[in-house]
């Protein structure tokens, strides 16, 4: 039944003329219920509002959190974040992911941050393995483009901001040389765009897709001089409403970023942010009231602006319009009044629709307020469903599913408002080739206070599908269409956990990465596979293992049966080389044949779970890397490591035959050190393990009485006093000024006689080679003359840092300080460090 046949034949749903109006931003959410009064609020405060502004980043936790959640939260502007990559290069405080796996975290609670200031988010970055990716620290905006591609990522950007339509555009960072090459490079980018945005010769094709040039108003930059300012923020105002202020409210969606350590607690009181206006379409005051001054902000704005080009009845409507939304404000907190004023508000936005494609505008004017009402209508209709308390549930029977699966999703529809709400219809929507067949009603007369309705639909997955991809919009969302007051609404609802297409089976090959150390050519591989089966119901799976030409696997291949669905079985291989195996690279990846028969490389399913971000899957080829080199270790030694959390060198250590050992706290405090021939501080860790400062002077007579102590980089918030080592060691203060980004910079070896460059293994240029991401981070700025300075280097036209690598004797004992990065090269199998690794922590008095 066409869903027109289940309406109230009085309230025909009207559609408004049709103009060349981009696409209205979905406004898609999943519906709890679960904060009331603050929810509600949240969803009306935007409806008086028809200003625009957007924040353009590069990393998440770039965007201006407190300034964001004044705009969104306090003003109730249309608020957007743009964000370029997907912070893949950083660093985890919470686990052990890196690389892609880290990106997928970060863009989950950069998700989980913005819906939490009610912003609407994009992000440039579109695939696992995008040319817009976060590369690690750069210092200048040359580098970026190189790595990302400039015309990539500012198409990209001139996408977004013709899909979102900002009036005003705040970007992150100023373009100075102290900043972080990505963040000057999308300033300098959103700059370029403020002026060629509106221009229709500058990427023609986005007119196919709906996209059409769009000029911005304003666009500010951020300062920190308080008296250089044409806008200043009262971030620090207090929302009675939300028992906070904005500067709170912030740092209440900064601390979603775990991964970074983000999130501080504040006071209340005055508290302001400072931007300067870097253009604008028209003159501007030497200081403006907010960053919408000159611009029409409420819907009474817009009417003076329609009538001042001649739209006098148009311009009726308008001030209708803002009349409505004062009403909808000011019933609030009383839900049903509320929802009456939402939907008579939609009446006339209905009515407005149909009247701005006969108003005496020019077109461009006429798709602008087009664009704006549909904005509004997206709002009014969240608005409706909020204050009616329409709860809206997706429950799949599992949440994992696998191509040509048959399964059955449940939505639910409870009323827990005092109005009734009619004829209520619910429909699945789902990718092209699927079906969602209804097993049961899917319109309901009535939905009365208190009461639920249910449809179960049966979805079908076609054989051939796409598998899940973490950075795209749920597989299956479902609309909901019901009348109350005689005015249609309509909102769309996704699960509220992510629901997954996976491969029928998930392989994890165990280790995932392995040292053949050609040193000892009668090693073997011991390789663990690791099945899960994600299909329903029996099966059995052949898998077997891809070698290198002139290896074999043992077995050749193993059949593994399965008798339900999540069953998990381990089988074990050896995979042996051949004698002799030259330096290099070698990749072993599995196969699985299923009842089929049809035999398919192998996928990894990892599953990433936290607390705060939900449930995600990363999928990839099931592949071990096997790095092969040479690689003395001496015998007998016993090694001692002490982890942040957040490095996993310890496990790198003992795969290649490290003797190598984890100190808790215990330990550190109270146990014999002296049993270590190596103790080992990786890296931050005196800010994360509390023992370390007290336990400090132990630590130090261990190395008096002849021990080896070996301290990796730290930053220097993380606790760090110069006095923490023997002699002084003061780490520098700035960002960007500390470090070198170029991982193939020169390196020069200022004491190669060193034992460290000598024992066990020699140490040449050529250990300097393949490098990832950079060389050294937050190195030290000064140190006591009694430290051996090892090597020297730098990015290109810098002063050589002396400092990165710096050794000395101690008592008995030696002391050795590193902020090289080895905790990107070790995961990396990079030969040169591992060896030169191994030389730090065998060195002896």
């Amino acid at each position: 039944m066409d869903v027109s046949e289940s309406m109230d034949k009085k309230s025909p749903i009207v559609q408004p003329t049709k103009l060349p109006c981009p696409p209205i931003p979905a406004s898609v959410r999943t519906m709890q219920g679960e904060h009331g009064l603050l929810d509600l609020w949240k969803v009306i405060k935007p409806l008086a509002t028809i200003a625009s502004a957007m924040n353009t980043g590069a990393h998440p936790d770039d965007e201006h959190s407190a300034m964001l959640a004044y705009l969104a939260l306090g003003r109730g502007v249309y608020t957007t974040s743009v964000i370029a990559t997907r912070g893949e290069g950083g660093q985890n405080e919470i686990g052990c992911e890196q690389g892609t796996a880290l990106g997928i975290i970060r863009t989950r609670e950069l998700e989980e941050a913005s819906s939490l200031s009610n912003v609407t988010l994009g992000i440039l970055s579109e695939e696992l393995d995008d040319p817009i990716h976060d590369f690690g620290f750069s210092k200048c905006a040359e580098e970026t483009f190189r790595k990302w591609g400039e015309e990539v990522v500012y198409e990209r950007l001139i996408r977004k901001i013709r899909e979102l339509r900002p009036d005003v555009v705040i970007a992150c960072f100023e373009n100075e040389p102290t900043t972080h090459g990505h963040h000057r490079a999308i300033t300098l980018l959103t700059q370029r765009a403020f002026h060629e945005a509106a221009d229709p010769q500058i990427f023609p094709a986005h007119r196919q897709a709906g996209l059409l040039p769009w000029q911005m108003k304003k666009l500010y930059l951020p300062i920190m001089d308080n008296d250089d300012y044409h806008v200043a923020v009262p971030v620090g105002e207090y929302d009675q409403i939300y028992g906070s202020s904005y500067v709170q409210l912030g740092e209440r969606s900064r601390f979603m970023h775990k991964t970074q350590g983000m999130g501080v607690h504040y006071d209340e009181g005055p508290t302001y942010n400072y931007y300067r206006l870097d253009a604008s379409v028209f003159p501007a005051p030497e200081k403006e009231r907010d960053f919408f001054s000159g611009l029409p902000v409420s819907f009474a704005d817009l009417a003076q602006s329609i009538a001042a080009k001649g739209g006098q009845e148009l311009a009726e409507v308008f001030h209708r319009m803002h009349d409505a939304a004062t009403d909808v404000l000011n019933a609030y907190p009383r839900f049903a009044e509320v929802a009456q004023r939402v939907h008579c508000m939609k009446a006339l936005l209905a009515s407005a629709q149909q009247e701005v494609p006969k108003a005496p505008l020019d077109e461009e004017t006429k798709i602008d307020l087009m664009y704006r009402l549909g904005l509004k209508e997206a709002q009014l209709n969240r608005a409706s469903a909020e204050a009616l308390s329409l709860v809206v549930k997706i429950k799949p029977e599992t949440g994992e599913w696998v191509a040509g699966q048959t399964t059955t999703v449940t939505v639910t529809a409870y009323n827990g408002g005092s109005l009734e709400v009619e004829h209520v219809k619910l429909r699945m929507r789902v990718p092209a080739g699927w079906t969602a067949k209804p097993l049961t009603p899917t319109a309901f007369p009535r939905l009365a206070y208190n009461q639920t309705v249910c449809t179960v639909f049966e979805v079908s997955i076609p054989a051939q599908t796409e598998l899940f991809h973490p950075y795209k919009p749920p597989v299956l969302d479902v609309e909901v269409l019901y009348f109350a007051f005689e005015t249609a609404s309509t909102i769309r609802v996704e699960p509220e956990s992510r629901v997954a297409v996976l491969p029928p089976y998930a392989v994890t090959l165990t280790p995932s990465d392995v040292v053949r150390n050609t040193l000892h050519t009668d090693e073997t591989i011991p390789v663990k596979v690791t099945l899960k089966q994600y299909r329903p119901g029996s099966s059995t799976a052949k898998v077997a293992l891809v070698v290198p030409a002139g290896w074999a696997a043992e077995p050749a291949f193993v059949d593994v049966p399965f008798s339900f669905r999540s069953e998990t079985k381990t089988i074990a291989f050896t995979v042996h080389t051949t004698p002799q195996v030259t330096n290099g690279k070698y990749q072993i990846s599995a196969t699985v044949a299923g009842t089929d028969g049809v035999t398919e490389i192998a996928q990894d399913v990892q599953v990433i779970e936290y607390p705060h971000v939900g449930r995600t899957y990363f999928i990839r080829p099931a592949t071990l890397t096997v790095q092969a080199f040479d690689l003395a270790i001496p015998k007998n030694q016993r090694i001692g490591y002490v982890s942040s959390g957040f490095d996993n060198m310890d496990k790198y250590l003992r795969a290649v035959g490290v003797n190598c050992l984890n100190l808790d706290a215990n330990e550190i405090q109270s146990g014999d050190l002296s049993r270590y021939d190596t103790i080992v501080l990786g890296i931050r860790a005196y800010g994360f393990r509390r023992e370390l400062i007290e336990s400090n002077q132990r630590l130090l007579h261990y190395v008096e009485n002849g021990g080896n102590l070996v301290v990796q980089y730290h930053k220097p918030e993380d606790k760090w006093k110069p006095h923490l080592a023997p002699y002084p060691i003061f780490i520098g203060e700035s960002l960007i000024d500390w470090r070198v980004t170029n991982e193939q910079s020169d390196v020069r070896m200022l004491a190669p006689d060193h034992p460290i460059f000598q024992e066990p293994n020699v140490i040449t240029q050529a250990d300097w080679d393949g490098w990832v991401q950079e060389r050294s981070i937050y190195n030290p700025s000064r140190w006591g003359s009694e430290y051996t300075e090892l090597i020297a280097t730098s990015d290109p036209g810098e002063p050589e840092f002396r400092g990165i690598f710096l050794t000395a004797h101690y008592g008995k004992g030696t002391y050795t300080y590193s902020s090289l990065a080895w905790f990107r090269e070790i995961p990396q199998l990079v030969p040169g460090a591992f060896r030169l690794f191994v030389n730090m922590i065998s060195q002896k008095q």
